[in-house]
This record gives structure tokens, sequence and C-alpha cells, in this order.
């Protein structure tokens, strides 16, 4: 029985303003359930907190719970809980919230932002959750009873400009939402949601962690096969079991596996989990998880990216972006916070200070983690960075403020030894006593670089080199000019100084000897070449190309010019062997009247030798055989 029936009007404007919400707010319609589970959830928490109190608001054997009841007859689905319920003033404020903020600015705002991110401002200014029902009803009835209270409230509202509120009865405390639903229309976004498999799929998406049973009777068939009868029975829909807010000790390996999989949609067993809890300014639980293996499209533009986004245990993002850098996209996982920054959908967070702060921490304490897999169990390391070491080096050139943090992870090939990966740091104590730099050179391969005609020099005098044959290298060390204080410099770019003053004095003056012959040398190829002079890298090939500092290796350069991308235009310096037999007798039939012609010839072979000892493209390929041809005759 009801009484003291109170029919409310809206304000003029906030019919407009409704439809806008409803419209432009949510991506996705089933989300509606998603809200009001999590307002039920909230509901039961309140009353578990009052109960610390007031004893009495909890009877004896008391069991919260959320239940789903869908009528297929009527199109009717039915959301009840056994929380703390509301007040007839409650119920006015909380749920008719949205009457008192109708304004023309609001309004405007709204439409103005329809498909942008909502201010911060505008969250909680009015109850969005709920009346995210009206996406797929026609009419809603909400019967709320306070704990402690004997009478219940009854609200409804079925479109137009007005609302009721009415005096009601309910068997208990809580509240009960009756949905009048529209009629199914799959192609708008509306399922039918009174189908078990439909409201089933929707819980486990969405709430499968809320910490209260989500019941929903199903019928099933029971006995033998000729006495089968049709029964009725709650079934639980939810797991309950948020992982991650467990202890780590207490949760097994095999739950750790089966989850993974869940949310990372692998077959295989993760590398490595990392659980984390701050507490504090801000609260929130993570349980992250590397892959075992890379996937194939991690360098992808389309690679999608990010973290199970969670808050109080109801799923409110499946990627979400921003709290990891880019650069640890492989990294897959949850992260349940208490108080997100949501906008008014709880869909898209807001930038501030609360995601940023998440964000470093999470990174840190990935690096940390990582930093003690390398030193405690070296072989399950190099099997990450095998599989992840390139997009970790992107971190180098991208993230500044945990760049000497990401230092200590960084492995490479090296002259040092052909099996075994080294790190800067070991590199650094094999350096020689009189060694200023880093030395490194850039390839395709191994085997490439190897037979790099710029190794001779350093080679033969005993300086390791370092192999980088990762596209991400060159760029990675433009953000690493130096460790612990000595520089990483490429020996395929600019000058080196090697040997001893009175070699270096040697070559000056060779160098001087050389400048008529070096200067004819280069004409023939300046298009090419920005100049020719002699070297003290090289000591058994007769030719190389030299970059300047700011240079592109050959290796990117060639990379960017088959992705058709712009590059621009680069000549380098052709360096030659002095020692060389070739360039000893070149410099002699130069002295004794060499022809122009010979010379131009013979300085397109030192030039495609140069390239071809690279890997680079010959510039006349067909003219370069020609001449090959002419010298074998």
């Amino acid at each position: 029985m009801t009484s003291k029936k109170q029919s409310m009007k809206f304000e003029a404007e906030t019919k407009q303003l409704l439809e806008i919400m409803i419209n432009s707010l949510y991506t996705e319609k089933e989300v509606f359930l998603r809200e009001l589970i999590s307002n039920a959830s909230d509901a039961l928490d309140k009353l578990r907190f009052s109960a610390v109190t007031d004893k009495s608001l909890i009877p004896e054997g008391f069991e919260g719970k959320i239940r789903i009841e869908p009528d297929t007859q009527n199109r009717t689905l039915t959301i009840s809980d056994n929380g703390i319920g509301m007040t007839h003033d409650e119920v006015i404020t909380n749920i008719g919230t949205i009457a008192r903020s109708g304004t023309h600015e609001l309004i405007k705002s709204l439409e103005k932002q329809k498909t942008e991110k909502l201010p911060a401002e505008l969250i909680g200014r009015f109850g969005v959750g709920f009346y995210s029902c009206l996406m797929v009803a026609d009419s809603v009835s909400l019967t709320t009873r306070k704990a402690g209270e004997e009478t219940a409230t009854v609200w409804e509202y079925a479109g137009g400009e007005e609302y009721s509120v009415t005096e009601g009865s309910r068997d208990s405390q809580g509240t009960t939402i009756v949905l009048k639903l529209k009629d199914a229309d799959p192609e708008d976004g509306l399922e039918d949601f009174t189908r078990e498999w439909v409201i089933k799929r929707i819980v486990k998406k969405y709430s499968d962690f809320v910490r209260y049973p989500i019941v929903l009777p199903v019928e099933r068939e029971e006995g033998e096969d000729d006495k089968k009868e049709k029964v009725i029975k709650d079934e639980t829909l939810n797991s309950m079991k948020a992982l991650w807010q467990k202890a780590p000790d207490d949760v097994k390996d095999e739950e750790l596996n089966k989850f993974y999989k869940h949310v990372a949609s692998d077959w295989t067993d993760p590398l490595l989990h990392i659980s984390m809890k701050a507490e504090g300014r801000y609260e929130y639980q993570t349980l992250l998880f590397i892959p075992s293996n890379a996937p194939f499209d991690l360098f992808s533009q389309s690679y999608k990216r990010g973290l199970q986004l969670y808050a109080r245990n109801v799923k409110i993002m499946d990627l979400c972006e921003d709290v990891l850098p880019e650069y640890m996209r492989f990294v897959k996982g949850v992260l349940d916070a208490q108080d997100l920054p949501l906008n008014i959908s709880r869909e898209t967070l807001q930038n501030n200070r609360q995601i940023s702060t998440i964000r470093s921490t999470l990174t840190k304490k990935i690096i940390s983690e990582l930093n003690k897999l390398k030193t405690k169990e070296e072989e399950k390391y190099l099997k990450f960075w095998d599989q992840f070491g390139a997009v970790m080096k992107e971190g180098v050139h991208s993230d500044f403020e945990n760049r000497e943090k990401l230092l200590p992870l960084l492995l490479f090939q090296s002259t040092n030894d052909k099996e075994k990966l080294t790190s800067l740091e070991e590199y650094k104590s094999r350096m020689k006593d009189d060694q200023e730099d880093i030395y490194y050179l850039s390839g395709e391969s191994r085997e490439i670089i190897e037979n790099s005609p710029h190794l001779e020099a350093f080679t033969q005098k005993g300086f390791e080199v370092l192999l980088f044959t990762d596209p991400i290298d060159d760029f990675m060390v433009s953000g690493l000019p130096e460790f612990e204080g000595k520089k990483l410099k490429s020996i395929g770019k600019g000058d080196v100084e090697l040997g001893s003053e009175a070699e270096k004095k040697a070559l000056e003056d060779k160098q001087k000897d050389f400048e008529k012959f070096l200067e004819a040398l280069g004409k023939p190829i300046e298009a090419h070449v920005s100049k020719v002079q002699l070297s003290n890298r090289l000591t058994s090939s007769p030719c190389c190309l030299v970059g300047s500092e700011g240079d592109l290796s050959p290796h990117i350069e060639r990379m960017m010019k088959q992705s058709k991308l712009a590059i621009p235009s680069q000549k380098r310096v052709m360096e030659l062997n002095a020692d060389h037999d070739v360039i000893v007798k070149l410099k002699k039939s130069f002295d004794e009247g060499l022809k122009d012609e010979e010379l131009s010839e013979a300085a397109q072979l030192l030039l495609g030798q140069a390239l071809l000892a690279e890997s680079s493209p010959l510039p006349d390929p067909a003219g370069f055989a020609r001449l090959v041809a002419k010298l074998m005759i």
C-alpha cells in the first residue's frame, strides 16, 4: 500500500539534459548494468561501514547479495540489493539531483563536448550512473528502504518532464530497480537484456570481481530422462576473486597463469608477474604480467596496449594507455584504484596528478623488478631481453626521468664475445687505460658488422666495439650521449683518435703529400662524397665511407628509404688506406700522369667497393659491373 504521493516536475531544460547524457556519454549501452551493479555494491559497502557503529543494521546470518531478475515476457529487468537503502530525502537528493542541475550553461557545456573529454568540474554533479539505465529502458521504478527504518520510498520515471516519489513498502532494507526495457535493436546497440547469456556476458566482462555475489535465477532440467522437470535455481555469475587484492603468498602460480591468459588473451604462461599495493594519498593495487613472447604486432601502429582498469573491483576500461609509458606497451595486467578521476560516464580518465603519479610509480616498479631479475635469474632475464630488449631501448630515448635506471638493463652484442651479450658496465670494466670513449658500430647483422672495414684498426689494436643490430639502437644512442663519464662514439662517423702521437703525425704528413691526388680522386664522385681523405681506421681494406657525427647510419638510411620516408641529403667522407697496394699503385700512377678518364673509373670502383662493404646499394650497378669487367680484361 502506498500514500503521500508527490509529483515533481523537472526544470524546463532537464529533459534536454537527459537526452544529451543518454546519447553522448556512453559508447556502449550495455554499461548500464555495470553502473547499477556498482551502485548496489556501494550500498552494501555503506551498510557494512555503518554496522561498525550500529550492529543492529546487519542481522545475524546476513549475506550481502545483488540479484538480477529478467522477465522476457513482460520485457522487464530487476536489479536488487540488500544494502544500506535510502530515505525519502536521500532519494530526492541522490536520485533527483539531476533535476536541480538542469541549467542552461550545463546543457551548453555538454552539447559542446559530446565527443570530447568532459571537464573535471562536472564530475559528481548528478547521478549519471543511475540514469544510464534510460539508454535501454522506457521507464524505471526504484523502491528503497533505509536500514533501520520501517517505510520505503518509491521513485518512478516514465519519460517526459515529471517523476514521482511515493511512500511504499519493502520486506527488508535495500533497493530494487525495475526497468521496462525497450525493444531489442542490435543495430543500435540494444541487445535483449533479458537473455541469460547476455546478462552473464556483461557481468563477466565488467563486474566479475565485485566482492558480493551477483545472482541470477536460471531454469534448468533435473532428473532422469523419463522424469525430468524444470527447476529454477540461483546461479552466482561473478567469481568475486580479485587476485590483486590477495597477499602474494596466498596466490598460486596456477591461478596467476590462468588469470594472465584471460587478461592477455595469450595461451602461454607469463615470464614474470609483479604485484603492488599503494596506500596513502592515492590507494590502488596492481597485478602486472610480462609475457614470455612478444606479440607479432608489438612494433605496429595498430598494436593495442594498456592495462585493464578497475575502480573498486568494477572494470572501467579494457585498455587504459595512460598508466604506463609506450615503451612498456608489452606489459599486461590490471590496475584497481579506489578513487580514479573518471569523467561522469566512468569511461575516460581525466589527465591529472593522480594518473601521473600512478604512471611514475608503476614504471619505477617494473624497472626495479627487471633489475632484480637480471641480477638473480640471468637466464630468465636473457629470455626477456631477447623478446623485449628492442622496445625497452625506446625508453632510453623517451623516458628522461628513468633513463639512469634503465641503463643497467641494456644488453648488446660485442666484439669481445660472439656468444655472450654484454652490459655497458661490463664493457666499461674492460676498457683500456688510454681509451676515452665507448665504441660502437651499427649494421643489419653481426656478420655484416664484423666484415666492415671500419672495425679493422680497432680489432688490430684490441679495442672492444659494441655491435648495434637493432634499428632502435641509433635512436637510442641519441638519448644516451654518455655512460658513467664515457661518451658513446660510432666508429663509422667522424674522426677517431687511434694510434700513438707519432702515428698521428705520420698520417698528417702523408695527408699533405696526398693532397692533390685526393682532390683529383674526389671530383668524379663529388655527387656522392663530400671529400676524400686518408684514414687511420683501415688496415686491410683500401677504402670506406665515414659519416659526420650527426648523420644517419647507412643502416637507418636504407630502412627509411625502403619505407619511402623523406630523409635529408647527406654526403659522407671517403677514407683511403694509404698503405694498401691499390692506393699505393693508384697514387704512383697519378704522379706519373694518369689520365682523367682512368682516374674517374678508379674513383667509381673505390666508391662501389666501399658501398658494397657496408651493404649499401650502388648508385649505378650496371656501370659498376662494366668497370669490373673492363678491369678483368
